[in-house]
């Protein structure tokens, strides 16, 4: 694991996130996932230098389309982020939000207002 990687486990395995529980370097299909929680079928990745090139990004692109497509969301972090002074705390509250039941659910955003089940009803 890099030092990035080493950092934000220790994080992870603190327990910060609402007992959420997250392993690492978790396969899937012919790729590892540098941290995955099933129960929020979210997958955190750690970014280092390398990935700003195009063929880096676009194969970072083919690996994310590809947990998508198995319902698994995929949270991309640079690792300067991760070792920025007084930047952990922040990174953390992020994926504790991002691994939320609202946030995992993603389901449709509530009716706009009148726009309801009843709105045909409430015209006549």
């Amino acid at each position: 694991m890099t030092l990035p990687e080493v950092v934000l486990w220790q994080e992870l395995r603190r327990g910060k996130l609402k007992g959420l529980q997250f392993r690492r370097q978790h396969p899937i299909g012919p790729y590892i996932l540098d941290f995955y929680c099933s129960a929020a079928r979210l997958a955190i990745e750690i970014d280092g230098a390398s990935h700003s090139s195009d063929v880096q990004a676009k194969h970072d692109e083919k690996r994310d389309r590809g947990s998508r497509a198995k319902g698994i969301r995929v949270v991309r972090v640079a690792a300067v982020d991760v070792l920025r002074d007084g930047n952990l705390e922040s990174l953390v509250n992020h994926i504790a939000q991002m691994a939320a039941p609202s946030t995992a659910y993603g389901g449709p955003p509530p009716p706009l207002r009148g726009a309801g089940i009843n709105r045909d009803a409430r015209q006549r």
